[in-house]
């Protein structure tokens, strides 16, 4: 069983101020152009994952320079070492961005923390945090759709990565809440969970499986086989945004289209 250290930065029930107050009020000399063809300077922002990077640069647009601590779809996120502060703000699942109303939220934090830093464009990060949220749209529709025509659909996950979209999916997670929470912690679950697990494909209980596509180990890809031997498509999740090609927006539908084709039509998404 692999192990993990500290937990995920953005693993907090108030994300969106604590992203906001990385922003910093420091500032550099960018690529864009102000009046009379003058040097624009950039906000440094910074986010725990890419994702909120992805947020922080559109909100902040050409006035802000936004990176990330993680960054690479192929780490495990859950390696970061948390400051104490972090820690003391931790929640059961910290996969915040697959809930819909976060990133909304944090999208409106980071406008007022960055008109704070700078004033005179606060009516352009209020304005951006707004287009923000009306491009997920496109997302929560897919969500209501699917709840709609798939609610209470059975499915198996290793670890709660998504279960926030899942919950807004209407979809039915079967896997146990302490085997989840051993598998992204990173500790061996117990023998009635492993047995109860197993179950859910071999007695066909589920129809799709979604397991984290960062971190795998042999009793996932256990899993993954016997999925495939029940003829359970299987939806390979993400901690971080995969990159390139994609930005928060476009990454949240194309999971959820993700899970409606494997409900449609029986076919599985191990990489996006």
């Amino acid at each position: 069983m692999r192990t993990r250290s500290g937990l995920l930065a953005a693993a907090l029930p108030l994300a969106a101020a604590l992203l906001a107050s990385a922003c910093s009020s420091s500032s550099s000399p960018a690529s864009a152009s102000g009046a009379g063809g003058a040097p624009v300077t950039k906000i440094t922002a910074i986010g725990a994952e890419n994702e909120y990077a992805d947020v922080i640069a559109q909100v902040g647009g050409k006035y802000v320079q936004a990176s990330s601590i993680m960054s690479n779809p192929n780490t495990d996120p859950h390696t970061f070492e948390a400051s104490p502060a972090v820690a003391r703000d931790s929640t059961p699942n910290p996969h915040l961005w697959y809930r819909p109303a976060t990133m909304p939220a944090v999208a409106g934090a980071v406008a007022a923390s960055l008109a704070q830093i700078d004033p005179a464009h606060a009516a352009y990060y209020k304005a951006n945090a707004a287009s923000f949220t009306a491009s997920l749209a496109a997302w929560n529709k897919a969500l209501a759709a699917f709840k709609s025509a798939h609610g209470g659909t059975p499915v198996a996950t290793t670890e709660p990565v998504a279960d926030y979209m899942l919950q807004a999916a209407g979809a039915d997670n079967l896997t146990p809440w302490t085997f989840q929470a051993d598998i992204m912690n990173g500790t061996d679950p117990s023998p009635q969970d492993v047995a109860a697990q197993k179950a859910l494909f071999t007695q066909h209980k589920v129809t799709v499986f979604l397991y984290n596509q960062q971190v795998t180990d042999a009793l996932t890809e256990s899993y993954i086989k016997l999925a495939d031997e029940n003829g359970i498509p299987v939806v390979g999740v993400y901690e971080t945004m995969p990159t390139p090609g994609y930005d928060y927006q476009s990454w949240m539908l194309a999971a959820v289209n993700a899970l409606n084709k494997a409900v449609t039509s029986k076919v599985s998404t191990a990489k996006l």
